[in-house]
């Protein structure tokens, strides 16, 4: 049995509506809901909401409708569903902006944990220097994450890992948002590259001028 057979016996409503992204905008009206879906997506399904984007990904082994929300680099599953109705319906509530308690009241399939209420808050970046800082997988950066987080300008960036390196970010829910990425060499150097500007290269910057050199790139105009 191929993945597209298999496919098809669990999602047969996905299969015969074309698409995810159809499905859930018939599954949607059906309702009578709004879920904020581009018409023209088909099988990549991420929704912009004032709390992160969402993301649908049905699982290839069983029939679940799994649900993430993110931040432009990072996400996180909030819970999943075998019912797209359910799930469109759920999709459409945390749209609205309805309050997260009274969220995982009404769909119990939702897991909504600290990173979601802090993005329900507005302030999801102590969450995110906090969750860093006490993960094993990042300890190789704990030095450098403590560091930042000391400046009073620099731990209201966003924090983020990418390929080792440290990714600070202005605005959490903006990717285009003026951002740096800063690679610790030997605790004496390191290299820095700012994100998106054109011609950008990895730039090495002793360990005296890092702070200074960190605020100036993230403040520019």
């Amino acid at each position: 049995m191929n993945m597209n057979t298999h496919r098809k016996d669990l999602y047969p409503d996905v299969t015969a509506s074309g698409g995810l992204g159809p499905a859930m905008r018939e599954a949607a009206r059906l309702r009578g809901c709004d879920t904020g879906l581009a018409p023209w997506a088909v099988d990549v399904v991420s929704i912009q909401t004032a709390r992160g984007f969402l993301l649908v990904d049905p699982a290839p082994e069983e029939r679940l409708f799994r649900l993430s929300v993110g931040i432009p680099g990072f996400e996180w599953e909030i819970g999943s569903t075998e019912d797209l109705g359910l799930l469109v319906e759920a999709i459409a509530a945390w749209r609205e902006g309805i309050p997260l308690d009274e969220l995982a009241e009404r769909f119990g399939f939702l897991e909504l944990d600290e990173f979601a209420r802090a993005l329900e808050s507005g302030e999801p970046t102590s969450s995110q220097w906090s969750d860093l800082l006490s993960s094993d997988f990042h300890r190789r950066q704990w030095n450098l994450l403590r560091r930042l987080r000391a400046d009073e300008v620099l731990r209201n960036m966003f924090p983020t890992i990418t390929h080792g390196a440290v990714r600070l970010q202005v605005a959490p829910l903006d990717g285009t948002s003026r951002q740096v990425l800063v690679h610790e060499s030997d605790g004496e150097r390191y290299e820095v590259m700012r994100v998106g500007v054109p011609g950008a290269d990895w730039a090495e910057v002793p360990a005296g001028d890092l702070i200074a050199y960190l605020r100036a790139a993230l403040n520019e105009e």
